[in-house]
């Protein structure tokens, strides 16, 4: 990471500057948490102060990967011990849930192997459906718990949950409150991931998404930087399956790295980036599109996705937020905010909020 100025300090600031991606944009009301990063004395607090602002807390991120304990494991690692400590701070997430109002236990597991032998394969999913056990049973009857997978990195031989068909074995085990966490730069080049969207939305058990681009690994970039035609192609699975309703279930997040762009504006080229591709996915005329598949009609139906596509659905947003009580122009509308130019004079001193944890 390269220090920026302005930069948030502390949980409450973080906050502060995700309230206002919402604010030009009225799309973006959750700001996700990710422990011991925002660790506070007083969650009550914290959320009030969301709620304030306009925003409220979302998803309960666990962090498995900055404990030297770890290195060889946490809900897979040999030693009980270990297994134990990597539970118990699920369970300090938990209770973080209760504090703050929010309903997802999102995880996210490092854990893996870089060489054949090292461990047992078997061995370590049988003590990850154990530990995941013990987690889920301690969530409340309204929480969830998300389920995350990465293909490669930090492990490089077998990670412990490497696809969606993992992902989804261990949520089936769990139960029906557990659901997969699917991250859009954590798949093998060429993965057809909205063939992935499409499958968890048939069985019911897509719980959220992690958006970003990459155009080599898990580059974390803006989403929609690297291929927006794919982030459209996902979007009109969802769309298809009106898993834009909220009561799908299906949450939509940012999980990105914003290291040489400035961070707010970079948030808020995002929501817009998916915006489009939403709008897009919209404009397909789906009786078109039905009647074309059923009568083999190949480039007919193509068409009909492509027409969509290019459609410059710009103007349309903007009136949108026009209609909404926005300005037109998010990004511009940040600019002449001066929330910018405020933050870098008050924020002087101190280290950038998760640095050092």
């Amino acid at each position: 990471m390269f220090a920026q100025q302005g930069v948030p300090r502390d949980p409450f600031e973080k906050v502060a500057d995700a309230a206002q991606v919402h604010r030009y944009t009225g799309v973006a009301p959750r700001v996700s948490l990710h422990i011991p990063w925002d660790l506070v004395d007083d969650y009550d607090a914290l959320a009030r102060h969301a709620k304030e602002l306009g925003v409220s807390i979302g998803a309960i991120n666990s962090n498995l990967f900055q404990d030297d304990d770890y290195m060889l494991g946490s809900l897979t690692h040999p030693s009980a011990a270990v297994r134990k400590k990597a539970i118990a701070h699920h369970l300090q997430c938990v209770d973080v849930m209760r504090a703050t109002g929010s309903t997802d236990l999102k995880l996210w597991l490092p854990d893996g192997l870089n060489y054949p032998g090292q461990d047992s394969i078997r061995a370590r999913q049988d003590r990850l459906a154990e530990s995941l056990q013990e987690i889920y049973a301690a969530v409340d009857p309204h929480h969830r718990l998300i389920l995350e997978y990465k293909f490669f990195e930090p492990a490089f031989y077998s990670m412990d949950i490497p696809d969606w068909g993992t992902s989804l074995l261990h949520c089936l085990a769990l139960g029906d409150r557990a659901f997969v966490v699917l991250d859009t730069g954590h798949h093998a080049p060429g993965t057809n991931i909205e063939f992935i969207v499409a499958q968890l939305l048939r069985a019911g058990r897509l719980g959220a998404f992690d958006f970003n681009s990459r155009f080599y690994a898990d580059d974390d970039l803006m989403v929609g930087a690297a291929d927006p035609f794919q982030l459209f192609r996902i979007m009109h699975e969802i769309v298809q399956a009106g898993a834009l309703d909220p009561a799908s279930g299906v949450n939509f997040m940012l999980d990105q790295c914003h290291n040489i762009e400035p961070k707010i504006p970079g948030q808020i080229r995002s929501v817009m980036n998916v915006q489009e591709a939403t709008a897009k996915a919209l404009l397909v005329d789906a009786d078109a599109l039905l009647a074309a598949q059923t009568a083999g009609d190949v480039l007919g139906a193509n068409g009909i996705v492509m027409d969509a596509y290019n459609t410059d659905v710009r103007p349309l947003l903007a009136e949108l937020r026009e209609q909404q009580g926005l300005d037109p122009d998010p990004l511009r509308a940040y600019r002449e905010s001066g929330y910018a130019e405020k933050i870098v004079a008050d924020r002087v001193g101190g280290n950038q909020a998760g640095w050092g944890a």
